[in-house]
């Protein structure tokens, strides 16, 4: 259908002043529906530098316009969910009337959307990236948390999580509804295929490098193997400092082999480290399923992943190596296959991110869905 709609995009992730990375996919999202309908996107945040109770910083950029509102610091518990609540309906102030609700993250913004449901007569869908919903981390998540997240999912439309592993978990844990995978996005103008300028053997690993999830010291004791196999080459960590792995890395005592880290950089820049290497690696404990993974696939870079998650999901059988959790000699092997057999398809991959992941495709599978919603509500 060719109808613009009005989308309100309910984020409970979002890139901000004061996490800049935080829900970039869902902002990926955002801006692959806004291609084909308006899209509005709340989000609420406690700021410790914010003066005021609540502060709203607005922008607007073609069909897309964002609202956040920060929130003074608040150490009681009720006194910050007033605040929240508050910050909602000031929120809702600054939108026209729209036509369906798109939450991401059922919890606890969720409530706002049957709010919205119950009093406005607006149906939603909810897209979820969370990996809490796994084993064993589901195991912290509350009664409470629960007994509302069940009530959500329950009064959506749809329920989008963006691989079939994550819907099995939510189910796994009693969050019932209409199920529909949609994964991540990729913005495949921007990254596509280029011709590697040098010969030196390159990989990269993006990622908000913490330990416990992304396994960066495993990492490491394995380039200083590949080291000791292959002499130089280059081993960039994109997402964060060294500050964390300064100790390990004094101790393996790279000689020829240049480790390199890398805060955080916009796409425009990360996708020159992308396109300019020969692999990616991802050695994560647990995942969903990861956009850097998509965006390499994208750039004609193949990947070396753990199985986890839904990862498998949507990984060609010649596009890299799944491998096994924790196995650092699996993770050495398919690094020196790649070192030894540089040469692949860089526009098989990149097509099959086109026809997969690409603002097009995505926003059309969002699409269907909204009509569905307005159309069975």
């Amino acid at each position: 259908m060719t109808q613009k709609l009005h989308i309100l995009f309910l984020c409970g992730w979002f890139p901000s002043r004061v996490s800049p990375t935080n829900g970039d996919f869902i902002e990926r999202h955002a801006k692959a529906v806004a291609t084909k309908h308006f899209v509005t996107l709340l989000h609420i945040i406690t700021d410790k530098n914010a003066t005021e109770n609540i502060e709203i910083v607005s922008k607007k950029e073609s069909n897309l316009t964002t609202h956040i509102a920060y929130l003074k610091k608040a150490d009681n518990k009720l006194h910050k969910i007033s605040l929240f609540i508050k910050a909602f309906f000031a929120l809702l102030k600054k939108i026209d009337i729209i036509d369906v609700v798109h939450l991401n993250e059922i919890f606890p913004f969720g409530m706002f959307s049957i709010y919205l449901k119950w009093f406005q007569k607006k149906p939603y869908i909810i897209s979820e990236h969370w990996t809490g919903y796994h084993q064993p981390q589901a195991e912290n998540i509350s009664f409470f948390q629960k007994l509302i997240s069940k009530k959500i999912t329950k009064n959506a439309a749809f329920v989008c999580p963006v691989s079939d592993n994550l819907k099995t978990s939510m189910q796994k844990i009693g969050l019932k509804g209409e199920y529909k995978k949609v994964p991540n996005v990729v913005d495949t103008d921007l990254f596509k295929p280029l011709k590697k300028e040098t010969e030196l053997f390159s990989i990269i690993h993006i990622s908000n490098l913490m330990d416990v999830h992304k396994n960066i010291s495993g990492m490491l004791y394995v380039a200083k193997e590949l080291e000791n196999k292959i002499g130089a080459f280059t081993w960039q960590f994109i997402g964060g400092t060294s500050k964390n792995y300064l100790q390990l890395i004094n101790k393996l005592n790279f000689s020829s082999a240049k480790i390199e880290f890398i805060n955080h950089i916009p796409q425009k820049k990360l996708v020159n480290h992308l396109q300019s290497s020969n692999v990616f690696t991802l050695f994560s404990n647990y995942e969903n399923l990861p956009c850097v993974i998509l965006e390499s696939f994208s750039c004609g870079v193949p990947v070396i992943s753990t199985n986890v998650g839904g990862i498998k999901e949507y990984f060609p059988k010649d596009f890299g190596e799944l491998i096994e959790q924790n196995n650092s000699e699996k993770l050495l092997e398919s690094l020196l296959y790649y070192y030894n057999n540089p040469e692949i398809d860089k526009n098989i991959m990149h097509n099959y991110a086109v026809e997969k992941f690409s603002k097009k495709v995505i926003a059309n599978q969002f699409s269907e869905l909204y009509f569905k919603a307005l159309n069975n509500f």
